[in-house]
């Protein structure tokens, strides 16, 4: 196991890379960020936790009208696939059966809070701003322009790996390599919304409301 010390907004944080024989869509490389330990791939499984198939759904119209869990590919492309894993609606995060493998669990709003509030102490949390940090973006997302467009800030210095898989609305898919999607667990008190949390061009990081029809990666965090 390789041990790095790495300094992040003047907070200490150790990230191990190792192997987690979950078996389930070869999401298998974590990284721990203030005693949190995050999957660094998206989440890219086809079934529930009990084994029942989680439907492909490519038709706009028809997700559009789901009121139950489905998946798609980034661009509706399989090439995306091995890259951004699958973009799932919220339906699936809240289904009784499981997304997650085993041990993981997909992490709740207060845990997404505080991810960033470790990486930037000075980030509202509080849940009244969209835009929670201003620099936190920067250490959560894949650095380079290989898979981010144009955008040469990110230093990855927390190990996220957040990669720009973009998502799909309620009609049609967007952002790919421009904008990086996850679901929280957190249902808003208004039905039908949930709580996401988003990178983009900027260095910063987004919490907003989001229709539980959209389609977004989904990372797992450690039970």
């Amino acid at each position: 196991m390789k041990i790095l010390l790495v300094s992040v907004s003047a907070i200490f944080m150790l990230m191990s890379c190792s192997k987690n024989p979950n078996g389930n869509g070869g999401n298998t490389t974590t990284v721990t960020i203030c005693n949190q330990v995050w999957m660094v791939k998206n989440l890219d499984v086809s079934t529930y936790r009990n084994g029942d198939t989680i439907p492909n759904v490519t038709d706009p119209t028809q997700w559009n009208n789901l009121t139950t869990g489905a998946w798609c590919y980034s661009a509706n492309s399989s090439e995306y696939g091995a890259i951004y894993g699958k973009l799932y609606n919220w339906y699936a995060v809240n289904d009784s059966r499981g997304l997650a493998p085993a041990g993981w669990h997909i992490p709740s709003d207060g845990e997404w809070n505080k991810l960033v509030k470790c990486l930037d102490p000075t980030a509202d949390t509080s849940g009244t701003v969209t835009k929670q940090s201003t620099t936190a973006g920067d250490a959560m997302k894949e650095a380079g322009s290989i898979h981010w467009v144009g955008f040469s800030f990110a230093t990855n210095s927390s190990g996220f790996t957040g990669l720009p898989g973009g998502g799909r609305s309620t009609l049609n898919g967007y952002g790919l390599g421009y904008y990086g999607n996850w679901w929280s667990s957190t249902k808003d008190i208004t039905d039908g919304i949930a709580w996401p949390r988003g990178l983009d061009g900027t260095s910063g990081v987004i919490r907003w409301p989001e229709p539980e029809k959209s389609g977004f990666s989904v990372r797992c965090i450690k039970d």
